[in-house]
This record gives C-alpha cells, sequence and structure tokens, in this order.
C-alpha cells in the first residue's frame, strides 16, 4: 500500500467519500522523505503543515536553556505529527520534528487544506475530531505526569506505546517520561 492510500484508509477510518473526493484528497498531500535523524520542522520556524506519517517513526521535542532535550511527543505509521500549538496559533515552532528512521511523511499545508474543507466537507470534521482527540490526550498525559509515580507512567507507557519502545532509544523515553536514563534502567531492572 503507498503512502496516500494509507492516508485514504486512515481517513475512511471517521469519514466517508466518494472516489473523486479521494482523488481531490490525494492531489492536496504531498510526500516527504525522511532520512534518519533528518529534522522536517526546526524551532523557531512556523508550522504551516498538518503531517501524517505514512511510514517510520518521528519524535517532537523541545530544547531548555540548557540546551537539554524534552520529548513531547512520538509518532508512528498512521499517527499525526506536528507542533500543533505553532500551527494553530501562526506563531513560531517551540519544538523541533525529527525522524528516528527513514520516514516518508504526507504533508498538507494550511492554506490547501482549508480548500480542501470547501470541496471535501468531511475534511473539516475529521480534523474537527483529530483536533479534539489531540486536546483529550494533551490533557490526559499533563494529568497523569502530575499525579502518578514515574513506574506507573512508565508501565502505563509500555502498555499503550508497546511498538514504540521497541524503536527508539531508551533515553528518548525517559526524556518522554521525565526522568533520567538512569531511573528507567533501574525501574525496567526493577519490574523485570
Amino acid at each position: 500500500m503507498d503512502a496516500k492510500d494509507k492516508l485514504l484508509s486512515h481517513l475512511k477510518e471517521t469519514i466517508k467519500l466518494t472516489h473523486e473526493e479521494e482523488s481531490i484528497v490525494c492531489d492536496s498531500y504531498s510526500e516527504i522523505h525522511l532520512k534518519k535523524k533528518e529534522v522536517l520542522l526546526f524551532a523557531g520556524e512556523f508550522s504551516n503543515h498538518m503531517r501524517f506519517i505514512a511510514k517510520g517513526c518521528l519524535r517532537a521535542y523541545y530544547m531548555d536553556e540548557e540546551a537539554k532535550e524534552h520529548v513531547v511527543q512520538f509518532g508512528i505509521e498512521g499517527w499525526w505529527v506536528n507542533d500543533l500549538y505553532s500551527y494553530l496559533t501562526c506563531t513560531p515552532a517551540k519544538q523541533f520534528v525529527q525522524a528516528l528512521e527513514q520516514t516518508t511523511v504526507l504533508q498538507i499545508h494550511r492554506d490547501t487544506l482549508n480548500e480542501l474543507y470547501q470541496k471535501v466537507p468531511a475534511v473539516e470534521r475529521f480534523y474537527r475530531l483529530k483536533f479534539e482527540k489531540a486536546y483529550v490526550a494533551l490533557q490526559d498525559r499533563t494529568i497523569n505526569s502530575m499525579s502518578k509515580s514515574a513506574e506507573e507512567r512508565y508501565l502505563e507507557f509500555r502498555s499503550k506505546y508497546r511498538s514504540i519502545e521497541q524503536r527508539v532509544p531508551q533515553y528518548m523515553i525517559a526524556s518522554y517520561l521525565g526522568i533520567t536514563p538512569e531511573f528507567l534502567s533501574a525501574l525496567r531492572k526493577k519490574i523485570k
């Protein structure tokens, strides 16, 4: 299945599209190929695209004043990745988005997406539902980081994102969980 077929399949899990609408949708997205470690979005740039991961794995992260990386999100096939705050507010991105392996992304520019909403109204419904899910996930993550122990957060990560755990370095998982790599290593030993 090629990248655009994967996108259509993903969209059709939520909305119905005619053959004509499918063609309009496919023509609206451009395909980007990234090498391992290649950066798709740099902090300071404007995030003007919605991005669907057709193949591969990415991470979104920011760097603090001491140049320490903090992983905000991972993304794998069938997921969306972006600095959503930058996209929605038209302000410079605070996050980097980087490929962790060879990755294929389908992206659509904000202006093209707004045109697509007019041509294929079901797509607007799709994105509204995606934004709602993203907000819920962000709130859930925020509350979990404040109320759960590191061990509970790690166990939840493992149960929810087993396939990601197998694909990304442990220090990035530690960063995502807000703990040190050494603490994560000790947690993993304890759990075994």
